[in-house]
């Protein structure tokens, strides 16, 4: 998805700010965080449908809210789509049918913190690529989520490291199955992808699946 998010090598957004751990920031932040996690406990979406729900905002939209704002506007998205909630309770505030037992209480969101969502998956194929080998991306442009920067579409790297089988964002994201792929570390000349004022001794690694990549 070509959206507002995927801003990188993008002019006229300013320097980003370098901001230390402890800046201070308003107290809803926090329960924006944990609003997401504890409505994420009833098992009806995933992190990629998340991030796809943050993607499908409004450009325009997007761009104009902070961080935590996307957060609660995709969570209010989801809630929605998947019957947790109706536009009328979110407009009102009131509930319109009986309270659910909600799934998880603050030691319960401690709980799935630490045990966080892994992705790791078995793959019946073989890996493609190895070590060293020479790949490109791919020059497409999906409508749907994707996990590969649109700067780094159709640009040479090198394979520094095979993951093993992950879920594949692209389905898993609209609820199409995980359908789970090999996944690699790619390094590409900053050069190669920002051209020559960058540069020369950096290089950009990115994490992609196998159907991202072909042989070079």
């Amino acid at each position: 998805m070509n959206g507002a998010h995927d801003l990188g090598g993008m002019h006229g957004f300013g320097t980003v700010p370098d901001k230390a751990d402890d800046h201070p920031h308003p107290a809803w932040y926090d329960r924006a965080m944990a609003l997401t996690v504890a409505m994420a406990a009833w098992g009806r979406w995933n992190i990629d449908a998340n991030r796809r729900a943050r993607e499908d905002m409004h450009p325009a939209q997007y761009l104009g809210y902070s961080y935590y704002e996307r957060w609660i506007d995709a969570l209010e998205r989801l809630m929605v789509e998947t019957g947790l909630v109706t536009e009328e309770e979110l407009r009102t505030g009131e509930p319109q049918g009986p309270a659910l037992t909600p799934p998880v209480d603050a030691d319960g969101a401690r709980r799935m913190l630490r045990r966080g969502g892994p992705t790791e998956r078995q793959v019946a194929t073989p890996p493609r690529f190895r070590v060293g080998d020479r790949v490109v991306t791919r020059n497409e442009h999906p409508a749907g989520h994707t996990r590969l920067p649109r700067y780094a579409r159709g640009h040479t790297g090198i394979i520094l490291r095979h993951h093993g089988g992950h879920v594949l964002p692209d389905s898993n994201a609209h609820f199409r199955g995980e359908h789970p792929e090999h996944l690699y570390t790619v390094r590409f000349p900053a050069r190669d992808l920002w051209g020559t004022e960058a540069d020369g001794a950096d290089t950009v690694m990115l994490d992609l699946w196998e159907s991202y990549l072909y042989a070079r």
